[in-house]
């Protein structure tokens, strides 16, 4: 009887070793899950097997991984840059606008010129439609810059809305030496140099009328015409008639 027991036990042990041989053998051929450790290696063993949440292990620390079939080493970094820039706002860029000394406003005004003349003051860089009871209508602009300022008087000979552009062949040539080509035409809209508007001053190339760059109003940019706001040009427009004179100063 005590034969036949250890016999069946010998047996089991045999089975059981088998059987570990076999899972052995299967796990042999399952690709095991990476050993993450610490790059802190000063840390106790256990407390690297909690991951970065454990005490002494800094969760943004990059992690060596430990593949077990090949021995490759891997670093992993983690994306801080990503994290920062989450964090730190995007700086807006600034809009250019003009000074608000140039926006529309009444004021007092002593000339001797009769009401509904308009003049135009180039060194101080506003225009002003004078009034009957002692005021004139102010507004800023954009005057002739160094080469081409000029003085004079002249009547408003045209009024056109949304006007088209066709730069002179003076103009043409002279920006094409900048390296800037000019169109021989273009039609009228919000990109257009002339803007809203334009006041035509009798048989000469100028004009007074808005603008597509506001920001240059109270400078001296252009080649010799009257820039203004588009929406002060337009309110301009509506208050004068062909045949106004028009004053430059």
């Amino acid at each position: 009887m005590r034969m036949r027991l250890d016999l069946a036990a010998a047996t089991a042990a045999i089975g059981l070793v088998a059987g570990a041989g076999v899972a052995g053998a299967q796990d042999r051929y399952t690709a095991p899950p990476p050993v993450v450790v610490s790059p802190n290696l000063t840390q106790p063993w256990v407390l690297q097997l909690h991951g970065g949440s454990a005490r002494g292990v800094a969760a943004a620390a990059p992690q060596v991984v430990i593949r077990r079939r090949t021995g490759e080493r891997q670093v992993y970094e983690p994306r801080r840059e990503t994290r920062q820039a989450a964090l730190t706002p995007t700086p807006t860029p600034r809009p250019r606008g003009m000074d608000p000394v140039y926006l529309p406003q009444t004021v007092p005004y002593h000339g001797s010129e009769a009401p509904g003349t308009i003049v135009i003051d180039t060194r101080d860089k506003f225009l002003y439609l004078v009034g009957s009871d002692g005021t004139a209508r102010r507004y800023g602009v954009g005057v002739g810059k160094q080469g081409f300022e000029w003085t004079g008087t002249e009547t408003i000979s045209r009024k056109a809305e949304w006007p088209s552009w066709r730069p002179p062949a003076a103009m043409i040539a002279r920006e094409a030496k900048k390296g800037r080509h000019l169109p021989t035409y273009m039609p009228g809209g919000p990109e257009n140099p002339l803007g809203a508007r334009a006041l035509y001053l009798g048989s000469t190339l100028y004009r007074i009328h808005g603008t597509n760059q506001p920001w240059s109003i109270g400078q001296a940019v252009s080649s010799g015409c009257i820039r203004m706001r588009n929406q002060d040009v337009e309110d301009l427009y509506a208050r004068v008639d062909v045949g106004t004179t028009v004053i430059v100063r």
